[in-house]
């Protein structure tokens, strides 16, 4: 067996050394002036990378804890909520929208598709009743996106709340948070950014705030509860429980990388690694879970065929060959090459394709390593000249 030598899974993904010193840094007193000073600056950083002046909210949990808490502060019994589904995270949505007492609708395609924007229009014209739509920008097991651009203003036009899961999509992809009307985002540190995983990244706009103070089943006195970061660290500048003090200097330092970089550079670095990966995959002879339209930046997902199981693949892979790659997670029977933060550069696309091919050569599975291998660095070559 092999030591780990690359992790290009999809998430938490290979880090910086300067993010990883700063995760080194001495732990303070939670209330030490320049620890709270670096509070402050982490939660400003957040809102620039999602350009938003809404409120941010730094929950001291991975992701999840931020997407549940989010939930559960604006789902009330009877709640008609509009959830769209094209992969494993949206449906396990609607399954927590049902057991907070909503009245759940659904647009549900298969996990290689993407809801159109003008079907949610049509549904929530037919469906004046519906308060919230709750969708997943970047389904990360499928590598599908949702198009927010046209989905939020949609809703905001017909005064219906907006929750959204960007995971793995801050960073990854264009995320305009106020210009599209999103209500509440929730982010992830340890995707396209590069950071940690105990931290979820909260916005909470006017509009959703009012809708929590109304929900008498939103949670409070709760380490779920985003009213208690409202009141006691926005309105008190009191924590509502010890905040981790590594998790937030690493994440100031992983933003502090993106916003040197700029934004939108960090989102054409993975773009480029996304059309480098997908190149290399057709030339091998493999066929792309769903069409480039509809796939994200931050993983290339692939179909393997029903003679090889996604899962033993990835052991197959990493075993033999040192490389940490992601399988189907519930998405169907695919394998995702990862490119996200740090390894959304160079030649980090040109090791996952070699591994993932030599594999499946290896498996009995024809495949042509050295097209696929020279067709990605031909597109990497471009892209560098």
């Amino acid at each position: 067996m092999s030591t780990l030598d690359f992790t290009l899974s999809a998430g938490p993904v290979a880090t910086t050394a300067r993010t990883l010193a700063a995760l080194g840094a001495p732990i303070t007193y939670h209330y030490d002036p320049e620890f709270l000073e670096a509070f402050r600056r982490t939660q400003e950083k957040v809102a620039q990378v999602f350009r938003t002046e809404n409120d941010i909210i730094l929950m001291q949990g991975e992701a999840i804890l931020g997407l549940e808490g989010a939930t559960r502060s604006l789902v009330r019994p009877g709640m008609h909520v509009l959830n769209l589904v094209q992969g494993v995270f949206g449906k396990g949505t609607g399954f927590w929208l049902a057991d907070f007492g909503a009245v759940v609708h659904e647009i549900e395609v298969p996990y290689n598709e993407a809801v159109d924007p003008e079907q949610v229009e049509a549904y929530l014209d037919a469906h004046p009743e519906i308060e919230l739509l709750t969708v997943v920008a970047s389904e990360t097991p499928s590598g599908t996106v949702s198009d927010l651009s046209r989905i939020g203003p949609i809703a905001q036009a017909r005064g219906v709340l907006t929750l959204v899961d960007i995971v793995s999509a801050l960073a990854g992809m264009e995320l305009l948070a106020d210009e599209w009307g999103l209500d509440v985002c929730v982010a992830g540190a340890q995707k396209c950014l590069g950071g940690p995983p105990g931290v979820s990244l909260v916005s909470v706009s006017e509009a959703a705030w009012k809708a929590i103070s109304a929900n008498p089943n939103a949670p409070t006195a709760s380490y779920l509860s985003l009213t208690d970061w409202k009141e006691k660290w926005l309105g008190q500048g009191v924590f509502p429980y010890t905040p981790s003090i590594s998790d937030i200097h690493g994440l100031e330092a992983c933003l502090d990388q993106a916003l040197e970089e700029g934004v939108d550079n960090v989102i054409a670095r993975h773009r480029d690694s996304a059309l480098v990966t997908r190149a290399g995959v057709r030339a091998m002879g493999l066929s792309l879970w769903s069409a480039d339209e509809i796939s994200g930046f931050c993983v290339t997902s692939i179909a393997l065929p029903d003679s090889i199981d996604h899962t033993e693949l990835r052991s197959y892979v990493r075993d033999r060959y040192g490389v940490m790659l992601s399988s189907g997670q519930g998405a169907g029977n695919l394998i995702r090459i990862a490119h996200m933060g740090p390894t959304a550069t160079g030649l980090f696309p040109i090791v996952g394709l070699s591994a993932l091919g030599r594999a499946l050569l290896d498996l009995g599975v024809s495949v042509d390593v050295g097209a696929g291998i020279e067709s990605a660095l031909d597109v990497l070559s471009k892209q560098r000249n």
